[in-house]
């Protein structure tokens, strides 16, 4: 049954207004298909230079991955991270990297599409194919994103999960961001790649009251000292440091997670479960982490007008 004429005359523009003034859900504004036209060859530039970039250094792919979260969770998917300054040297980013292989996929793009796909765009493709690079599932990346002028620093500091947060802690985290526990577990599995500095994982392996394997703890102990100043880091997985699998979730089943983040996710707990499917199901694990991704991409996007294409990704026009 339809409205009467006098009120379909009053939702007609509440409607209009909406969408002018980007009310609309942000999965609606994002497309797997917004640079069909505009930029066709965009994908496949931007799969060429990322997979050339994991291929001169593996651990690339666990950096780019890792970029596109702290973008993610610091006033949304906008590449506000790739700028110089700012967000990008605030505390909570020291050790994020992988800056040089967005820049030279950007130029890529540039060289055949100028001034049309964002960093920010880039920078979520580039996350997928740095996971498919290193044996990781693909997925369809939702695209439209523009940039960011500027960055938060601050919010760098208050929104980016720690390697010593709790389990209360981590679903909060997401929560803010519209994530699931769920995501959150299998977001967290990208550390099935990389690595993590002494400085992060120093505290749990000299904690006698800490819940990690005692040989695990001894051997890490050996190149991580309880003092002083070190550049040591530590593969995140131990078994397959370099290839996307779900062995980081059985290391967490034999108290082997390397930050007190990771071990909390199997520490008698309500993720528990969760980790167990992963183990049990590695293909589940690749189809959750997949959705994980794409819904982490929607965080905040700034779309329409809003927001800039930035010529290159570390300055802002």
């Amino acid at each position: 049954m339809g409205y009467p004429k006098s009120i379909g005359t009053i939702l007609v523009p509440i409607v209009v207004l909406l969408v002018s003034m980007n009310y609309m859900p942000c999965k609606a504004q994002l497309s797997t298909t917004f640079y069909d036209n505009t930029c066709p060859t965009a994908l496949t530039t931007i799969r060429d230079s990322i997979s050339s970039a994991v291929s001169r250094n593996t651990r690339m792919a666990a950096l780019i991955i890792r970029l596109h979260f702290h973008d993610c969770f610091v006033q949304g998917c906008d590449a506000s991270i790739l700028l110089e300054g700012g967000e990008k040297a605030a505390p909570a980013n020291n050790g994020v990297l992988g800056y040089d292989a967005i820049d030279d996929a950007k130029a890529a793009v540039e060289s055949v599409c100028p001034g049309v796909v964002s960093c920010a765009d880039i920078l979520a493709v580039a996350a997928r194919d740095a996971s498919v690079a290193v044996g990781g599932p693909s997925w369809a990346v939702r695209l439209g994103r523009r940039d960011s002028p500027d960055s938060n620093p601050g919010q760098a500091a208050t929104d980016l999960p720690r390697g010593n947060n709790n389990l209360a802690q981590l679903i909060a985290s997401f929560d803010r961001k519209g994530l699931s526990v769920r995501d959150m577990v299998a977001l967290s599995g990208s550390h099935t790649i990389g690595q993590a500095r002494c400085v992060t994982y120093r505290a749990r392996i000299y904690d006698n009251t800490s819940n990690i394997d005692a040989t695990f703890a001894a051997n890490l102990r050996s190149d991580c000292p309880q003092t002083g100043t070190t550049t040591t880091s530590a593969p995140l997985d131990l078994q397959t440091p370099n290839t996307f699998d779900n062995n980081y979730f059985r290391n967490l089943q034999a108290s082997r997670g390397l930050l007190t983040s990771d071990q909390v996710l199997f520490n008698g707990d309500s993720t528990d479960s969760i980790v167990t499917e992963y183990v049990d199901n590695p293909s589940l694990f690749d189809s959750d982490f997949a959705t994980a991704m794409i819904n982490m991409g929607d965080i905040d996007p700034l779309t329409g007008t809003i927001g800039t294409i930035r010529t290159l990704c570390n300055t802002a026009n």
